[in-house]
């Protein structure tokens, strides 16, 4: 992108707004991987996210929207124009309602609801995203969603007007959203409606789905998580592991040896190399078993 130097110098007149220039994505995805941002941009509200999105829109430099990439390859070249990295992580209790800045990550809000005795959001505490992303997807695991918790999304649409998404207006599915099929500006928070609970009982529930996770995920490397969408009728684990594929390495990366549904980042992992071998499984297993699988990682 032309002229950074000189749209980060405005973006720098708000104190409010902090601004990098040629920033590396490997420092802000899971996978520890992707070239530089020619801008990265965080701010911490929603008054002040509004005015960094129409300056970008009035200079004609795009946009792309980061909450804590876990669910991310960017390209080795990096992302022309800027990331905004939407911070606002403020949380609040109604009863057994909750209300949730976009930026929160999934972790620290299902722990808030655990201390304040609300039960629902357990499934979520291991899951390595924030609230905002967590929505786009309808993320879940071990029999939970988003969509069972979340009843209202605030929102910035295209012209940067703030808007609202109730209930089944959220079209929630399998990871997927309203927000995935039309992309808003912005996503600011959502309300979750909870239930009441013991927080002992949510405290050792959480604590379960961590030691399943620590036995059967390989946590000790860099990942995006479940690489492919779990295909119909099947597992695309179990699938990749029928075809013989747990070690299979390009470069970098490799097809974990002790879950195969994760592409993992053995140590400089290039997105090419990753790339390259989801391509590779992916032709593999259609080959064997006849099966599409179908990413879930979002490739830049």
């Amino acid at each position: 992108m032309r002229d950074q130097t000189r749209i980060a110098d405005l973006l720098r007149q708000n104190a409010a707004v902090s601004v990098k220039i040629e920033e590396p994505m490997s420092r802000h995805t899971t996978f520890g991987i992707g070239g530089p941002a020619d801008l990265f941009v965080e701010v911490n509200d929603a008054k002040n996210a509004r005015w960094v999105l129409s300056l970008l829109k009035e200079h004609e430099i795009p946009c792309m929207i980061l909450g804590k990439g876990s669910n991310l390859l960017v390209s080795d070249a990096g992302i022309c124009g800027a990331v905004v990295k939407y911070c606002a992580t403020g949380i609040e209790c109604c009863g057994t309602s909750v209300v949730a800045g976009a930026g929160v990550s999934l972790a620290k809000l299902a722990t808030y609801a655990m201390q304040e005795s609300l039960a629902g959001l357990a499934f979520a505490h291991g899951i390595p995203g924030t609230l905002g992303g967590a929505c786009v997807m309808n993320a879940g695991a071990y029999g939970g969603e988003m969509k069972d918790v979340v009843v209202e999304t605030t929102y910035l649409d295209s012209e940067l007007k703030e808007c609202v998404v109730r209930g089944e207006e959220h079209e929630f599915g399998y990871r997927t959203s309203i927000f995935k099929k039309k992309p808003p500006a912005l996503i600011l928070g959502s309300t979750l409606k909870l239930t009441k609970g013991d927080p002992e009982e949510i405290r050792a529930e959480m604590a379960d789905y961590a030691g399943r996770r620590r036995e059967k995920q390989p946590l000790e490397y860099p990942s995006a998580g479940s690489t492919f969408k779990r295909p119909e009728g099947h597992f695309a684990g179990a699938l990749i592991e029928q075809c013989g594929l747990k070690g299979l390495t390009v470069g970098g990366a490799q097809v974990s040896e002790k879950h195969a549904g994760f592409v993992i980042n053995r140590g400089g992992a290039t997105a090419q190399d990753v790339k390259c071998l989801i391509e590779q499984i992916q032709e593999i297993v259609l080959r064997e078993t006849g099966v599409v699988l179908e990413c879930e990682i979002c490739i830049l």
